[in-house]
């Protein structure tokens, strides 16, 4: 049995985090190839109701989608709105939950590569990595301070956790229905380093995460993350992690 029949079988949701996306979450959906697409079950689009700030998803791009489902939330929050969005995805009865951004840092086309370890029962949790290749990152356009960070609270990340895991800061993750079921999401933070507790906690419950390199992408899209707080952020959690804040 080929791959595309098997995830013809399989629910897959896609979840999009979309704060101030108005002009790149077209451009992203239009990069999913069509055979992906075909297999998607849904495509949740996780709005904050802020009205001063543009609805990412008009009628027309509900028409031409029609396997988009908008939520929205009552404030932003990047952990926030995964939340939402993942328990919508278990409610739709989910074998799998894409994290895709929309503002076309991650590369939809690879997409059917990243889930095909859960469709192959091979991994619960899969990492899309940047940093697996140092050189490609940098071809990339990772700014230089941004990779030499990522390197340094991976290093962190990995002796504390007791992982050995490629980065913990990447947006482009991947989960089976039972990562979802097994790691308590709900009680997470509601900021950017929520994929990096996800990472965490499936490591601490024993869940098998496949390290999967990705192209990197540096354009001209808006970053949202503050890259000091983020990073004082993130060994935040590393001390929340030694007092046994994550003993779910």
């Amino acid at each position: 049995m080929n791959q595309q029949s098997v995830s013809s079988k399989k629910r897959i949701v896609v979840v999009i985090p979309a704060y101030e996306a108005a002009d790149t979450l077209p451009l992203v959906l239009s990069r999913i190839p069509p055979r992906v697409y075909d297999a998607l079950f849904s495509i949740l689009i996780v709005e904050d109701a802020n009205p001063q700030i543009p609805r990412s998803v008009t009628p027309d791009l509900q028409i031409k989608y029609p396997k988009i489902e908008v939520l929205v939330r009552d404030q932003a929050g990047y952990g926030g709105a995964q939340k939402k969005g993942f328990r919508r995805a278990l409610e739709l009865g989910c074998d799998i939950a894409v994290l895709l951004h929309a503002d076309g840092q991650y590369a939809p086309e690879i997409m059917e590569e990243l889930y095909a370890p859960l469709l192959g029962d091979k991994a619960d949790i899969v990492l899309g990595s940047r940093m697996k290749n140092y050189r490609s990152a940098l071809r990339g356009r990772m700014p230089f301070y941004k990779f030499v960070a990522n390197i340094c609270l991976t290093k962190i990340e990995n002796l504390v956790y007791g992982l050995n895991l490629s980065e913990y800061h990447s947006g482009y993750m991947l989960y089976s229905r039972k990562a979802l079921e097994t790691i308590p999401f709900e009680k997470l933070s509601d900021a950017f380093h929520y994929d990096g507790e996800m990472l965490l906690v499936g490591g601490k419950k024993k869940l098998r995460i496949a390290d999967v390199p990705i192209p990197t992408h540096y354009g001209n899209e808006e970053s949202h993350v503050k890259p000091i707080s983020y990073g004082f952020e993130v060994l935040g959690v590393v001390l929340k992690y030694f007092r046994g804040k994550y003993d779910y």
